[in-house]
């Protein structure tokens, strides 16, 4: 029987020489693996945006199904691990890059991609949080790890009306931090000091052209989706011994800046990767997003749409249109309970 799936494919004609729509597809055009899942939900990240819209050479594959997360219920499994009927979320490796992803009703996955569900979260919580929330979590850890503590001061997160950093901005705060948010949008303001931001700061009012190699120290650490000029900024005014983590590039890829927080304040430069990070550190991470880092507000992040959405959210997305992240509804979770 043949499922609906969200499809990239190719098109010299079109932006980018893709195309993207809905297909119905088979099980035997479904890619190697191991964890047959039918698929309850999914999410949208800028990266499934720029990939389905043809803005960046996103998908290393074509044809690919979309959707770089997913959250379903297990049909069948050659993994030991797995069950039918088992919760279980899937993120980032090569899904929906180069390996069919989440928008679809059936994903088969290799067993090392997937993680139980985890407990004290339902599925479309899990995407609600989804590659955005395991990108901060993953951060917090690393800062923690490098000796952030709440008492030596506050926090920055940059590109804070996004997904990773709106979660990013509720992850700190439920942990007691004093967190301040950086954005481009000032309507957002008001709802990142609800998320816990104690200050709104606006990034067209940073004088990103007289930066020094050290400026005033006030940051003890931050969380950075920019890049480039404002990564600069953060390092040369981060306190000594302040941890920065770099999650992003949305505004650039270049970095220019000097050795002196490094050798003068002793400033740590992390860099995240949550694409290819190992089992156990995403098992980890996932542990402390159901427990110490629950977000409190997934509520007010995160919005629900159905599959025939997609196309808009897209649209949406690339344009600046949106905050926090967006949940797709692939199928009831009753409803593959049935199926299973």
């Amino acid at each position: 029987m043949g499922f609906k799936a969200f499809r990239i494919d190719r098109d010299d004609k079109a932006q980018g020489g893709v195309r993207a729509g809905f297909v119905t597809m088979d099980e035997g055009e479904l890619d190697a693996g191991d964890v047959l899942i039918r698929v309850v939900c999914s999410s949208v990240n800028y990266k499934d945006a720029l990939a389905a819209t043809g803005r960046e050479r996103i998908v290393r594959r074509l044809p690919c199904v979309g959707g770089v997360d997913l959250a379903g219920t297990v049909v069948r499994s050659a993994a030991p691990r797995f069950q039918p009927g088992d919760a279980v979320i899937a993120t980032s490796y090569e899904i929906g890059v180069a390996h069919h992803g989440g928008y679809a009703e059936l994903a088969l996955m290799p067993g090392g991609w997937v993680l139980p569900c985890p407990a004290g979260l339902d599925l479309s919580e899990a995407m609600a949080v989804g590659t955005a929330g395991l990108t901060a979590a993953l951060a917090i850890t690393r800062m923690e790890d490098a000796g952030l503590k709440p008492e030596r001061g506050p926090v920055l997160v940059t590109g804070a009306s996004g997904g990773v950093g709106s979660l990013a901005i509720d992850m700190l705060a439920g942990r007691g931090y004093e967190v301040v948010a950086l954005t481009g949008k000032a309507e957002t303001s008001d709802w990142l000091r609800s998320l816990g931001a104690t200050r709104v700061m606006l990034r067209d009012e940073l004088a990103l052209d007289t930066v020094r190699p050290l400026d005033k120290a006030v940051w003890a650490g931050a969380i950075d989706n920019l890049g480039g000029a404002v990564l600069s900024w953060l390092l040369a005014s981060t306190k000594p011994t302040g941890v920065v983590a770099s999650v992003g590039l949305a505004a650039d890829t270049v970095l220019n800046t000097t050795v002196m927080p490094f050798v003068l304040r002793g400033v740590s430069l992390l860099g995240i990767d949550s694409v290819y990070a190992g089992f156990g550190v995403r098992e980890k991470a996932w542990a402390r997003i159901a427990a110490d880092l629950r977000p409190r507000h997934l509520a007010s992040i995160a919005r629900e749409v159905n599959f025939e959405a997609l196309p808009e959210v897209f649209e949406s997305l690339v344009a600046g249109g949106s905050r926090g992240r967006t949940v797709v509804r692939i199928a009831s979770e009753r409803q593959n309970k049935d199926e299973t």
